[in-house]
């Protein structure tokens, strides 16, 4: 190799972190650096931004705060207004942040016109099955609030009553039971007894559990905060995905360590209206990846409490998501979980919270791993939707350990697994390389795998399709998601994978049959 080749290398490899914390928006790149009490390089990076953006002025408004410069503080919160900020952005906060504004005179004066807003965030429909579903909602202040569910006009059901305080970030989930298989609902949130205005308050519960069912659902990961990208989710939302699974770098946070980045990068993504009205009326199922967990490529090894962040960050994730649980909860925290929709099984994993290199390279963590094999061998599912972080197939991120190939010996216990088991219908779903895959891998004593990968939801970098040996099909001209459409009612299911681009138009598309992920 060259001197000056090497040199090239060397230089590259030093800017590389840089650049993956710059590539995506300079706002949330000024964020930390605001909360690392360094205002210069937070004026940097916003000096890339666009001047008259909301978000642009909202930064600024919290380096004024952080300074002490109530008078511009102000001047900037008007200004992000005047340019289209939503005011449940600035009644959200972050809250400890914004404190010196919502004591001065001019906020008293600016939110006296929202008094009736009770409602910030939400509500974000999760788990729905055959007889309930959850609701996660943020209010505005401390509040006692129910959910009522309604067939027509008729009232269903009510939650039992829930509040909303300081130490849970004003968020709370309520259930709802007692409903029928495979009917449209409407709903109320109620907060303080009064009824909250919500666009697209309805929803169908899930067919009944372990019989077959014909529906869709999509996925996707890679949601970096693009305005003008943000109508995915209404494109989404027209779709009507019986459910949508959010497979990580969900938010770009980049910033375990501080607060005010993971609660400025929920809320601006909360307050859209565009995703207001997703997932008011769509089930939501999330696990993270590296840069809504950690850092980029983040190993954080296999303790539970060090680093120091990893429980914090755990927590601020739970308190701004609804899945069905958490990993095995407080003592053994995470994101993995399953439910089934139908007689088909989803099953979405952790691949970061104990993600270590020694002594054992592990992405899931010995507690993690024994759940997941269980889970495999126990399932009823016709088709068995197993959704990761990262992708599955060799060589998509090549020279990279950060995908499975980088855990080899674990994901061969899972295909192993597979195979002496007999376990028919796995399909590999995946997230974070920037583009949407879909890629096979051939298995010398069972059934070929495939793999539906997909996220660049709303991400500006792109990644190139990489053609390994497998390879069906890739997409990477525009913004992008997974659908994927079963049916289970015919004498051999069937399953069909559709990219969808944002404008909604489908550009490939899949047929599969369950006989071909059979071993009889």
């Amino acid at each position: 190799m060259s001197r000056t080749l090497m040199l090239i290398i060397v230089v590259a490899a030093s800017l590389a972190p840089a650049m993956l914390v710059g590539q995506h928006d300079p706002h949330r790149n000024a964020v930390r650096h605001i909360a690392a009490g360094d205002f210069a390089k937070a004026d940097k990076a916003l000096a890339k931004a666009e001047a008259d953006d909301p978000e642009t002025h909202f930064v600024k408004m919290l380096v004024a705060l952080k300074q002490g410069r109530i008078e511009s503080a102000t001047e900037h919160a008007h200004a992000a207004r005047k340019a289209g900020l939503p005011f449940d952005r600035l009644a959200a906060g972050p809250r400890k942040a914004l404190a010196p504004l919502y004591e001065s005179d001019a906020w008293a004066d600016l939110k006296e016109s929202h008094e009736s807003l009770r409602l910030l965030h939400g509500p974000m429909l999760g788990l729905v099955t055959d007889h309930g579903a959850s609701f996660w909602i943020r209010t505005r202040n401390d509040a006692k609030v129910q959910v009522k569910v309604y067939q027509g006009d008729a009232e269903q059901n009510v939650s039992e009553p829930s509040s909303t305080t300081k130490q849970s970030d004003f968020t709370t989930v309520l259930t709802v039971g007692g409903l029928k298989p495979s009917t449209d609902y409407r709903y109320t949130v109620m907060v303080n007894g009064k009824q909250a205005p919500v666009e697209y308050a309805q929803f169908t519960t899930y067919p009944a559990q372990h019989s077959p069912a014909k529906f869709h659902i999509g996925f996707g990961g890679g949601a970096g905060y693009v305005p003008k990208w943000e109508y995915m989710w209404d494109t989404i939302n027209k779709l009507n995905p019986t459910a949508f699974l959010m497979l990580g770098d969900n938010v770009y946070i980049d910033d375990p360590e501080h607060e005010l980045t993971q609660k400025y990068c929920y809320y601006r993504r909360q307050s859209r209206p565009e995703w207001k009205r997703l997932v008011a009326s769509t089930p939501m199922y999330t696990i993270y990846d590296d840069h809504d967990f950690g850092m980029n490529d983040c190993v954080p090894g296999p303790e539970i409490e060090n680093p120091k962040w990893k429980r914090p960050v755990w927590n601020e994730f739970r308190r701004n998501w609804v899945n069905p649980s958490y990993g095995g909860g407080d003592t053994q925290p995470g994101c993995w979980f399953d439910f089934y929709i139908g007689d088909v099984h989803f099953i979405l994993l952790d691949g970061r919270f104990y993600r270590s290199r020694k002594p054992d390279p592990t992405m899931l963590g010995p507690v993690q791993e024994a759940w997941l094999l269980e889970t495999l061998k126990n399932s009823r599912g016709t088709f068995k939707i197993l959704a990761s972080p990262v992708p599955w197939t060799e060589g998509v991120k090549p020279g990279s350990r950060d995908t499975w190939d980088g855990f080899p010996a674990e994901r061969e216990k899972i295909f192993s697994l597979i195979e002496e088991q007999r376990i028919d219908g796995v399909i590999l779903v995946a997230a974070d390389r920037h583009r949407t895959d879909l890629r096979i891998t051939e298995r010398p004593n069972g059934y070929d795998l495939y793999e539906f990968e997909s996220s660049r939801l709303t991400n500006r970098h792109t990644h190139g399709v990489v053609k390994t040996p497998g390879l069906v099909w890739g997409y990477n001209e525009a913004c992008s998601f997974g659908m994927i459409r079963l049916d289970t009612t015919l004498d051999d299911p069937k399953v069909v994978f559709e990219a969808i681009a944002i404008d909604g138009k489908q550009v490939h598309s899949h047929e599969l049959s369950l006989s071909q992920l059979s071993f009889r």
